[in-house]
């Protein structure tokens, strides 16, 4: 109880700013993983060869890495900045969306490889169906494949959303204050290493277990049958 009273008001910050990270990587990852995706079962190979290396470069790099990178390698040495640099909160606000370029980036490539296996499922005569329609590939991919996709891999994402939640304690290396940068500072102030985990633990379990619970309630709801 005294942790709580100490830092609560803290606590609910830095948990509030993993729900953005969440939230907004979520997105990014979302419309970058789909755009991958369809650039996967495209019938031009250039394009399936640049999706296929973005998944395996992106999968297989250490997140930390990545997340260093953008601060590092985009902003210190590249010069990218993705806020005013004349704000008085710019260093805050560059790093929280370099951040959040990092996760999208690197969870991406999970969204793209669980939808492409959702498009596997669609059967390939609705495909055939679409094109003697007239439909394009665009239209075709998302009229007629893609909306089932989502629906049969409903229950994978979840599982993407959930590791992406946990993976935002990697943000804490490029200064963004988040949970994890919470628990090192009570950690390192306070003798309750266990307590503080324990807190910590906690408040992860209440972000993502309602999130297994919808994301498994939805894939049944909306299987397709």
């Amino acid at each position: 109880m005294n942790l709580l009273s100490k830092y609560g008001d803290q606590l609910v910050d830095a948990f509030i700013m993993t729900i953005k990270l969440t939230v907004l990587s979520a997105i990014g990852a979302l419309i970058i993983g789909t755009i991958i995706a369809a650039m996967r079962v495209s019938p031009i190979p250039v394009a399936r060869a640049i999706a296929t290396a973005y998944v395996t470069i992106f999968r297989n790099t250490p997140l930390t890495l990545i997340i260093l990178f953008t601060s590092f390698g985009l902003y210190q040495t590249m010069g990218v900045a993705l806020a005013p640099e004349n704000s008085s909160s710019f260093l805050v606000d560059n790093n929280f969306r370099l951040a959040i370029l990092g996760l999208s980036v690197y969870t991406a490539s999970f969204v793209a490889e669980s939808l492409r296996s959702g498009i596997n499922t669609v059967p390939v005569g609705q495909a055939e169906a679409g094109r003697s329609l007239g439909m394009t590939f665009t239209q075709n991919i998302t009229i007629v494949v893609l909306p089932q996709a989502f629906r049969a891999v409903i229950g994978p994402l979840g599982s993407v959303l959930i590791a992406l939640t946990k993976n935002t304690t990697i943000a804490s290396v490029i200064g963004v204050a988040e949970a994890s940068l919470l628990m090192k500072t009570m950690i390192e102030n306070e003798a309750a290493i266990f307590a503080v985990g324990g807190l910590f633990a906690l408040g992860f379990v209440v972000l993502t277990l309602p999130t297994g619970l919808l994301f498994g309630y939805l894939s049944k709801r909306l299987a397709v049958k």
